[in-house]
């Protein structure tokens, strides 16, 4: 990257939020929290056990709103980022915890839906949640048990804001992935629709994903994302003071 980029998008996954202790619920069998996938993270699933989902979903939102859990360095260094940078910014993530959020970033979207929310099955209006809920919780638009379900998008169903974020990946110059494995459509497939606009991409990531991007920075999130930040940062200073 030879230039100062002019309009940055980030990409971040699960691997960001690990180190602040949110576990994936994906073990190397695939199973969902001893769940299969299908129970759980599908529209069939819920449409056939919603019982089952919310005391999923209900698990997790527990584990987020423990006291434990905080935002860690590279979520607060994404955050700082944001403010001190001069040109376009959009963090793009594929969590569904409030991590970013809570570290100060504002500049984001949650392409998988978000944990602390619920959205009607009739008007599709989406509520903030923090407590559990279950088959007979009322809807507060149509007053009705049974019509809430988790804002979180299931296996099969589109992700959120893709408009947005293609518009972004489409017209900037610096494309970085943090975090995140490049296993899950159409997240897997951001790096490239950059590259073709030829922006300069970026992997900082615990493990090496066999991605082809230009660049590969590896090592703890908590370490290798505040670092690569502020050598941005840096040379944008030194271009201000010359």
């Amino acid at each position: 990257m030879d230039s100062l980029p002019t309009s940055i998008v980030v990409l971040t996954g699960a691997g960001i939020s690990a180190e602040s202790g949110i576990e994936t619920f994906r073990a190397s069998d695939g199973l969902w929290a001893n769940h299969p996938v299908e129970e759980v993270a599908t529209p069939e699933g819920f449409a056939a056990n919603p019982q089952i989902v919310y005391q999923f979903y209900n698990q997790r939102r527990r584990q987020l709103l423990s006291p434990e859990i905080r935002p860690n360095a590279a979520h607060s260094a994404l955050a700082k980022f944001e403010h001190e940078f001069e040109g376009d910014f959009l963090l793009v993530t594929q969590n569904v915890d409030n991590l970013h959020e809570r570290a100060g970033s504002r500049k984001l979207v949650h392409m998988h839906g978000e944990l602390l929310k619920m959205r009607c099955l009739n008007s599709r209006l989406v509520y903030d949640i923090a407590e559990d809920i279950d088959f007979d919780t009322e809807c507060k638009c149509c007053r009705s048990p049974g019509n809430l379900r988790p804002h979180i998008v299931w296996f099969g169903e589109m992700p959120f804001h893709m408009n947005q974020i293609n518009r972004a990946l489409e017209s900037c110059d610096l494309f970085i992935a943090i975090g995140t494995s490049g296993n899950v459509y159409p997240a897997s497939g951001f790096y490239q629709t950059a590259k073709i606009r030829r922006a300069y991409t970026v992997e900082l990531n615990l493990d090496r994903t066999g991605s082809s991007f230009d660049q590969h920075v590896y090592g703890p999130a908590t370490e290798v994302v505040p670092a690569f930040l502020d050598s941005i940062l840096q040379r944008q200073g030194q271009r201000a003071h010359r």
